[in-house]
């Protein structure tokens, strides 16, 4: 899910949008605000699993609200050096109605995009954000071939036969994104097919009709390219993660926030779970996950399989404390694995204030010993009283 944490973007842009005062955008920073209330009428909603149809359903759904395209990935040089990254697209509509006007400056689609690196060896942490209207193709999102943008970050289908080695029907894409520090372009060769998560891809996220996303993750993808931090560029090779939601959705009035875990196993298993957290501090009952196998086999967690227990904490030095470390047990699949941040301050500042970062997996699964990378997101913690208050 970080999908479903994309939410809080596309609800930012819309008040912004909007002309809130600045007053209301300070108070819109907290996620339970951005997120509450009933979503704008005249939008479609996710009230039951639909028919997924690849790759049109990797190209934008405007009939929806809020829709997000979410990569994650650990890379490294030939020397062992340690990155990861994130870049995701965010997209809001503004209204269901398209502009009274013919005139190419005037639209009711807004963009959004994040990117972040973290270097590990020199324990840095990057981060970058965009925002254009879906005029004049400053930004906007394509089905055939598929595409977003904003400026020149991109993500994009690639024709056939760019990555021979990969099998024909699964996807080739290529990532883009520069700023003044950071650059990242990589080809990426997808190894499993789409995992539809939740309920046949309807992830339901409380009670209220509606209030629940379409989303799937193709969770293992083959990457290589190139970094830049400053002056130095490396050759990187790695895995990337795809989350993918739309949706036109809210929080619940008693939720907060969430914990979402996308974690790669040497064994070539792939887990994500978000658990959903309540104001008084509890699993939410709609919390879920996927177990999806070496072979792309996709089967959902609930909540009362899986144990996610926090080992330490962090505080930002803008306020508010997070988790930092996580014991995780899936006792039914004989899994037990501990999960540490690769540096402790992967914490992005941007319009949204939320946590998300690289991390490093250890334990057993069943007999036998796996290792493992993936990310982090960790959202409603920035209002959380400091040790120190």
């Amino acid at each position: 899910m970080p999908g479903f944490a994309h939410i809080v973007a596309a609800a930012s842009i819309a008040l912004i949008a909007t002309a809130s005062t600045a007053a209301d955008q300070n108070e819109g920073s907290r996620l339970a605000k951005l997120l509450a209330g009933d979503p704008a009428a005249g939008f479609a909603r996710a009230l039951e699993p639909r028919a997924f149809d690849f790759p049109h359903d990797h190209g934008p759904h405007p009939e929806y609200r809020n829709e997000w395209w979410y990569f994650t990935g650990n890379l490294e040089d030939a020397s062992g050096r340690r990155f990861g990254y994130e870049l995701t697209f965010f997209r809001v509509a503004l209204g269901t109605e398209p502009p009274r006007s013919d005139s190419a400056w005037r639209s009711n689609q807004v963009y959004m995009a994040h990117f972040a690196v973290t270097d590990a060896s020199s324990e840095r942490f990057y981060v970058a954000e965009r925002f254009s209207r879906a005029a004049l193709g400053l930004a906007g999102a394509a089905r055939d071939p598929f595409a977003v943008w904003i400026d020149n970050w991109s993500i994009r289908e690639r024709p056939p036969g760019s990555f021979a080695e990969s099998s024909p029907e699964r996807e080739r894409w290529t990532l883009s994104a520069a700023d003044d520090r950071i650059a990242l372009k990589l080809d990426l060769a997808a190894l499993k097919p789409p995992a539809l998560n939740g309920s046949d891809g309807l992830s339901r996220k409380s009670a209220d009709p509606g209030n629940a996303s379409y989303y799937y993750s193709i969770s293992r993808w083959q990457s290589s390219g190139m970094l830049s931090i400053g002056a130095e560029t490396y050759a990187v090779t790695g895995h990337s993660w795809l989350d993918r939601e739309w949706s036109t959705s809210a929080l619940a009035d008693e939720q907060v926030g969430w914990d979402w875990f996308a974690l790669q196993l040497s064994d070539g298993t792939d887990i994500m779970f978000y658990n959903l957290r309540n104001t008084d501090g509890s699993q939410d009952a709609h919390s879920a996950g996927t177990w999806i196998g070496p072979d792309g086999t996709a089967t959902s967690i609930r909540p009362g399989e899986i144990d996610i227990a926090a080992t330490g904490t962090w505080e930002s030095p803008s306020g508010g404390r997070y988790p930092s470390g996580w014991e995780l047990r899936v006792p039914g699949r004989e899994l037990a694995v501990t999960v540490a941040p690769v540096i402790d301050n992967q914490e992005l500042r941007t319009l949204v204030r939320y946590w998300e970062g690289a991390v490093d997996v250890r334990g057993r699964l069943g007999d036998i010993a796996v290792t493992g990378r993936g990310y982090v997101e960790l959202t409603g913690y920035a209002d959380t009283p400091s040790s120190a208050e």
